[in-house]
């Protein structure tokens, strides 16, 4: 059934998760907007881990109001937020909450002026931004929603629609804005992702179904287990829920209890429903508790029921062990930590002295939330963060505002540059002669990286076919060719000057330790006046590395 008049924070709890799946859904599409033809595109990735966490937080709380809702989502996106769009996405509710403050029921109007607070909040998030972006599509948007409001402020289906075809409009015309696009012929991925979101907005207020491949969706078992919640290695869902179900109401049958099963494994796993028509037990570990009871009232009455939040007591836990370990031992002046991808790259970071190691990169951005952890288990005063990926140093920077205590983001772009950092630091002096002494030395690493090419396309003059190999320096395609070797020593030429006197070739997971030495010899051969190493790096998708300085 299609909603048109103001809505309360349940409905507004469903078009948030419906958002979410239907991101979820589209996630590969999204990924694929990559403005590189290269296979690492995550903007869908990074927005549908951002849209999950939101959920997450969204529903493991019992919220009936609009204001309170938003408020949860924002908190949710804020500490999930991966990559550069999970960041701005989080904005974007960071303001929307904003609007909604103290609200009790979603109106056009409010709704539209929420909009518009979300799009304000997420430029001035962002130092430089760019039009041709998911920016300019939340702004859009935002200020068609307001026009919107001002002809029916009563007629929330009506907004809806209004949004979309708004952002359809502009999401084409993001490729004008923006000449990068144009080039690689995609329209904006993170806008497109937005708009996706909206789309499942629309979706519950059009009373339409949205399939959630969000969460593996299993059958649920009756088999006895311990139900040992410090034993768990992962909680995906919160709240450990058990309860008895007795009286059954006149027409149950035994596919009724078989449904309910189903409906239970569908909201969480640990599932277990055993008895008969007299009496049945019911655990369940699951993020919406009053779901299950809902479910359950449909059967019979509830009895004894016990809901127990795993993720608090996790929390707990784990605080007061590290405070009781820290208790012991006064902090160390400065601490060290590190985005890497690949096993022989994290090992270097450790025996470089980086305290803590991010597993992450150009396929699986971490999230604010993780770096926050990867701060709080360092015992010192001061915290040095090397993103290595441009994609992360957003998500650093505002992890470092959140921290409580002194963290300094050096914006490294890679590994290479991280490493470069990593070496540069000096125990004896002060946190900003370090920042700038290993900033200066991560921006003195040129940088290269070899990998192939996903997609047909055009970008700056040259033709790429998928499967092509393309050698990448200073933000741009230098090279393209269909051999990796010739490719790497293409690029070189391009990396390498006179002025230089070392060069790392840092080899991929996929890239055998012969062929990476019988590469470093051609190199060192062509390079005379430098030192050349070689190194393991493991990192996916690009068969090579290098570092030049």
């Amino acid at each position: 059934m299609a909603r048109t008049g103001a809505i309360d924070g349940l409905i507004l709890k469903e078009m948030v998760a419906a958002g979410a799946a239907m991101l979820e859904n589209k996630r590969g599409q999204i990924d694929a907007l990559n403005v590189f033809p290269v296979p690492d595109g995550d903007t869908g990735t990074n927005m549908s881990l951002t849209m999950k966490a939101t959920v997450k937080e969204m529903f493991g709380l019992e919220l009936h109001s609009v204001g309170a809702v938003a408020e949860a989502a924002a908190k949710g996106a804020l500490k999930g937020a991966r990559g550069n769009s999970g960041v701005i996405l989080s904005q974007i509710f960071r303001g929307f909450a904003r609007g909604l403050e103290g609200a009790t029921e979603l109106t056009p109007t409010n709704f539209a002026a929420a909009l518009k607070s979300g799009a304000d909040t997420a430029y001035k998030a962002i130092m430089k931004p760019k039009e041709g972006t998911m920016l300019t599509v939340a702004r859009v948007i935002a200020e068609d929603a307001l026009r919107q409001a001002k002809k029916n402020p009563d007629d929330m289906l009506e907004m809806l629609d209004a949004v979309i075809r708004s952002g359809e409009a502009v999401l084409q015309k993001t490729p004008d804005m923006l000449p990068v696009l144009k080039q690689a012929g995609v329209v904006d991925a993170g806008g497109q992702g937005l708009l996706t979101v909206y789309y499942g907005y629309r979706a519950v207020l059009r009373g339409e179904h949205v399939d959630d491949v969000s969460q593996e969706i299993g059958l649920g078992v009756q088999v006895a287990f311990e139900d040992d919640h410090d034993a768990m290695v992962e909680i995906r869902f919160a709240y450990c829920t058990e309860f008895i179900v007795q009286n059954m109401r006149q027409g149950v049958e035994d596919n009724d209890i078989n449904t309910f099963r189903r409906r239970l494994a569908r909201i969480g796993d640990c599932v277990v429903v055993v008895g008969d028509f007299s009496l049945v037990k019911v655990h369940v570990h699951t993020n919406d508790p009053g779901k299950a009871l809902q479910y359950a009232l449909a059967l019979g009455e509830l009895v004894s029921l016990k809901i127990e939040n795993m993720v608090e007591q996790r929390r707990e836990r784990v605080a007061q062990q590290a405070q009781e370990t820290r208790a012991q031992t006064p902090p160390a002046p400065y601490g060290m930590v590190a985005v890497s991808m690949g096993e022989g790259f994290s090992r270097i970071f450790q025996e470089l002295g980086v305290d803590t190691i991010v597993e992450g990169g150009q396929t699986m951005n971490p999230s604010i939330d993780d770096l926050l952890g990867a701060v709080g288990s360092v015992h010192a005063r001061t915290v040095f963060i090397f993103p290595n990926n441009s994609n992360i140093i957003l998500a650093a920077r505002q992890a470092a505002e959140l921290a409580d205590k002194e963290v300094l983001v050096i914006p490294t772009k890679n590994v290479a540059m991280g490493i470069g950092g990593a070496l540069a630091f000096a125990p004896d002096e002060s946190p900003q002669e370090n920042a700038e002494r290993m900033t200066q030395a991560a921006n003195r690493i040129k940088s290269g990286q070899i990998t192939f090419a996903v997609r047909d396309t055009t970008f700056e003059g040259k033709d790429i076919r998928e499967g092509n190999i393309i050698g990448i320096y200073n933000g741009g395609i230098q090279v393209v060719g269909e051999d990796v070797r010739q490719v790497a020593l293409q690029l070189m030429d391009v990396l390498v000057t006179d002025a230089d006197e070392l060069i790392t070739v840092y080899y991929g997971q996929d890239t055998s330790k012969a062929e990476a030495e019988a590469l470093t010899q051609e190199i060192a051969g062509l390079c005379a006046g430098c030192e050349v190493e070689m190194q393991y790096g493991g990192q996916p998708l690009y068969y090579y590395l290098f570092s030049v300085e």
